[in-house]
C-alpha cells in the first residue's frame, strides 16, 4: 500500500490550503484515512481521520472548526481542508491509513506547510 499526499506550500496567515492524499489500494469500511503533523523539533501528532465507509470524523481540538477532512471514495482519495490557517500550523503533514486493525500501518511522505505572518 502506498500513499501519495500532495498540496503543501507556502501560505499567509488566515489563508487557506487544501491536502490530498490517494492511496493505492481501495481501502475497507472499516479502514481510516488519516493526517498528522510534525513541527520542527517536536514529535509527530494526530491531526484529524475519516473513517472509509461512513465518512465519520474525528479531530484534534487544535484544529476543531478550521480543519475539513473528506473521502472521496471513486478516487481513493482524502483531502484535508484547511482553513484560517495559523503561524502553529506550520509542519510537515503526513497522510497515514488504518486497514481497519485500529492502528496507523501506513504512512506516506510528509508534504510541508508554511504559514507566514
Amino acid at each position: 500500500v502506498q500513499l501519495q499526499a500532495s498540496g503543501g506550500g507556502l501560505v499567509q496567515a488566515g489563508d487557506s490550503l487544501r491536502l490530498s492524499c490517494t492511496i493505492s489500494a481501495r481501502p475497507l469500511s472499516s479502514a481510516r484515512m488519516g493526517w498528522f503533523r510534525q513541527a520542527q523539533g517536536k514529535e509527530r501528532i494526530f491531526v484529524a481521520h475519516v473513517r472509509w465507509g461512513y465518512g465519520t470524523t474525528s479531530y484534534a481540538d487544535s484544529v476543531k472548526g478550521r480543519f475539513t477532512i473528506s473521502r472521496d471514495k471513486s478516487e481513493n482519495t482524502a483531502y484535508l481542508q484547511m482553513n484560517s490557517l495559523k503561524l502553529e500550523d506550520t509542519a510537515v503533514y503526513y497522510c497515514a491509513a488504518d486497514p481497519g486493525s485500529g492502528s496507523w500501518k501506513y504512512f506516506g511522505q510528509g508534504t510541508q506547510v508554511t504559514v507566514s505572518s
